[in-house]
């Protein structure tokens, strides 16, 4: 209720920039509706976001997991339509975690905006192309 979660999924093999941005369409295709999102990135090996879960109209929170495999699959099935993989190139695990605090959130955020230039991806967060950033914490 109302608190901000923290994901991570690792790819079984590195992303071409266009697969990046395929993921990075379905990961923001439920926003608004099912997750307020504050921050995504989608690196070549493993994507990171932070978001809030959304409430369905009889009350109930969308359920997290659902949300997120629900995009994960989309983007794969467009992604193996394209390369002729027989799977999907990320795993289907996530990790996800609520934030417990200010210092959390902010740690955390940091740490996805950084996460594009400690690749060497790009030279200041807002030029890499595979992150989305909301709003600042």
């Amino acid at each position: 209720d109302e608190v901000t979660y923290y994901a991570t999924f690792r790819h079984r093999r590195e992303l071409e920039e266009p697969e990046r941005q395929a993921l990075l369409k379905a990961l923001l295709k439920p926003e608004g509706r099912r997750w307020e999102v504050l921050v995504i990135c989608v690196l070549p090996g493993a994507t990171e976001m932070m978001f809030t879960v959304r409430h369905a109209p009889n009350g109930e929170p969308y359920e997290l997991s659902d949300t997120l495999e629900k995009a994960k699959i989309k983007a794969g099935k467009d992604i193996i339509k394209k390369s002729g993989e027989k799977w999907p190139p990320f795993y289907t695990e996530s990790f996800d975690r609520i934030i417990r605090d200010d210092a959390e959130l902010e740690e955390r955020w940091q740490a996805i905006l950084a996460s594009s230039v400690d690749l060497e991806l790009a030279e200041e967060p807002e030029e890499y192309a595979g992150l989305f950033v909301a709003n600042a914490p």
